[in-house]
């Protein structure tokens, strides 16, 4: 930004009280910083001013975090600022040349960098915004800084100025007792966490996966198809590792690095434990023919990563002599394929819910996620099924003449039609959950016992249809409502 700004400076302003006041500045502009704008530009009639927007600005910090995980994957976002974990994070060239890179990628994106390296978190936060150069003796550096590195609030801020406690050197050598009485525990916590006092770590955006596996390249791949074999054999490996713990993936994802700092992230989901190559390489195939967006490599990606978030069991599978297995394991592939190219919501698994109220004993849970079904009632050879193919949600008000008014239907009305009752097989009763007071369909009160009866009409057709509430003890005049619709 400092290559296009103008020598007077850039201003960030907001709505405030009436009027357009500075909020952010850069370095040539920040002695204008609380100002109204026609107070700044009465000084500086070429200050060049802009509307700040917090929402873009965080979808900036978003996409720098994501293009800081080619560094290291511990990355934490604080304010305005990124704060990056690289204990542990190899380099040809040592910390030294990780810095170069992280510079050398920072001015390629046009951005002016302003960073420190420090033991702790906090101190490196604080010696980045308060030093314009990283400092070669850290601990000095620290002391020097202002107390405002404290992130105190106003009032504790003052009440250090006042007792002539200005800079964190003036604070460094007196006991936190004292210290904590009259200005606060916080205090003392964060003044230990600046001076390495305090074990004190960062809070990344990401969770590490159970497994890693990268590339990098000296010179960026600008042809997706040789992105592509490099993601084959990165596949392979997290293969061998998950062979090697007896497990496999549920999930895997897909980073791509662009050269001019642009991330492209690709995931698939399968529904059972995988770690065959060829089946995951053939799932992100299929990703990539359903998106909207095609992969652009721009000037080349510099480095691709494979992520292998959670690890399950996988055991090997007996092949049954039927081919039971086989027929199991083609469903399965089949129920990836479909979700990872359509979406995994829109293929549905149904399974049995240990309950007896009639429209909660089945969940529509997505195929990917959706766990092994369990067994489904058969009815008795040669019987009718106790339950009809659908069910109405809700339930839909029908008007019933019956006998007497505890009785079976005789003849209903629904949807302006009148049915003649010629057989009829009940009641089922079936009761509220007692532990629950607000139970039932959608519309209907809870805590009403239900007489279910399977009926047929003159014209063999079959309906389920329920009297809702006991005549006389739970309702004066009960509702029949029709539930379903036999084959």
């Amino acid at each position: 930004m400092g290559n296009l700004a103008p020598a007077d400076g850039v201003v960030f302003t907001q709505k405030q009280r009436g009027a357009m006041r500075i909020v952010a500045a850069d370095e040539a502009a920040r002695a204008h910083l609380g100002l109204a704008l026609a107070d700044a530009r009465a000084r500086v009639p070429d200050l060049l001013a802009v509307d700040d927007d917090p929402v873009a600005d965080q979808l900036l910090l978003d996409r720098l975090a994501d293009s800081c995980d080619r560094f290291t994957p511990m990355v934490a976002l604080d304010e305005a600022a990124l704060t990056l974990d690289i204990t542990g994070c190899p380099h040809k060239d040592g910390e030294a040349g990780l810095v170069e890179d992280v510079e050398h990628w920072a001015g390629r994106a046009g951005m002016q960098l302003r960073y420190a390296l420090a033991s702790t978190p906090e101190a490196a936060q604080a010696l980045a915004r308060y030093q314009s150069v990283p400092a070669t003796d850290e601990k000095a550096a620290i002391l020097r800084l202002p107390i405002a590195a404290l992130r105190a609030d106003d009032e504790t801020e003052l009440a250090l100025r006042r007792a002539g406690l200005k800079m964190i050197g003036d604070l460094a050598g007196r006991p936190s007792a004292p210290l904590a009485a009259r200005f606060g525990a916080e205090t003392t916590d964060m003044l230990a966490r600046l001076l390495g006092k305090s074990d004190s770590r960062i809070s990344p955006r990401r969770a590490e996966p159970a497994l890693l596996f990268e590339r990098r390249f000296a010179e960026p791949i600008a042809q997706t198809d040789y992105a592509l074999a490099v993601l084959g054999e990165l596949a392979g490996e997290a293969a061998a590792a998950m062979l090697e713990q007896h497990k496999g993936g549920r999930r895997f994802a897909v980073r791509l690095y662009r050269s001019d700092g642009m991330v492209r992230d690709l995931g698939i989901e399968v529904s059972l434990p995988l770690r065959d190559p060829k089946v995951v390489m053939r799932l992100f195939a299929e990703r990539i023919e359903s998106l909207n967006d095609p992969i652009d490599p721009g000037f080349g990606f510099d480095l691709i990563r494979l992520a292998v978030p959670v690890l399950e069991p996988l055991a090997p599978t007996q092949l049954q002599l039927e081919g039971g297995a086989v027929a199991s394991g083609e469903l399965t592939a089949l129920i990836d394929r479909l979700s990872t190219r359509v979406g995994r919501g829109h293929f549905r698994r149904l399974r049995a819910k240990d309950t007896h109220i009639p429209e909660q004993a089945t969940l529509a849970l997505p195929a990917i996620d959706a766990p092994e079904p369990a067994p489904w009632s058969e009815p008795e050879a040669g019987e009718p099924p106790l339950r009809p193919i659908h069910l109405f949600d809700p339930p839909q008000v029908i008007e019933v003449i019956a006998e007497v008014p505890d009785g079976p239907p005789h003849r209903f009305r629904w949807r302006r039609t009148l049915h003649e009752v010629t057989r009829f097989e009940g009641p089922e009763r079936i009761a509220a959950e007692w532990w629950k007071r607000a139970g039932g369909p959608s519309g209907l009160g809870g805590g009403l016992t239900r007489d279910y009866y399977r009926v047929e009409d003159a014209r063999g057709r079959r309906f389920w249809i329920f009297r809702h509430g006991l005549y006389g003890t739970e309702k004066v005049n009960p509702g029949w409502y029709m539930h379903g619709l036999f084959a």
